[in-house]
């Protein structure tokens, strides 16, 4: 049987290494399923998680948080490049929680100074902290 290859690599080094029987990814465009044998592509990633359903059992999928970032896929190495990523054993779920407080503060403060650079990183923020809660969930 025929199998992936998945790496994802931050600044930080290397996230993830495993072999998979299918990654599941959500695109700037929309979700996309990588199976063994997939053309070469390159494609951005959004501010999601990804399933990789691993290769020593029907049932184990891993979690990861990616925040962004871009996914090559060849030869049946699939590479996913962030900003950051995290597993969802690795997540802290009391430093996502403030993280999502503070963003939903800063939400409000610029919305009340109609500040619209400073209220489109605060909503980023607030998507990265509620993608790391609800993947940290799946443990």
């Amino acid at each position: 049987m025929e199998c992936l290859t998945v790496n994802v690599v931050t600044p930080d080094g290397l996230v993830y290494d495993h072999r998979a029987t299918i990654v599941v990814a959500k695109t700037t465009d929309g979700e996309i399923g990588i199976l063994p044998k997939h053309a070469p592509i390159i494609v951005p990633l959004a501010i999601d998680e990804v399933r990789v359903k691993r290769t020593d059992s029907d049932t184990h999928v891993d979690w990861i948080a990616v925040n962004g970032g871009i996914m090559e896929v060849r030869d049946n190495i699939v590479s996913i490049i962030a900003d950051s990523a995290e597993r969802e054993r690795d997540i802290d779920v009391s430093r996502a929680e403030r993280a999502k407080q503070r963003a939903e503060r800063m939400i409000e403060k610029a919305k009340e100074n109609a500040n619209t650079d400073e209220l489109r990183r605060a909503t980023v923020a607030l998507h990265r902290a509620i993608n790391r809660i609800n993947v940290s969930k799946h443990t």
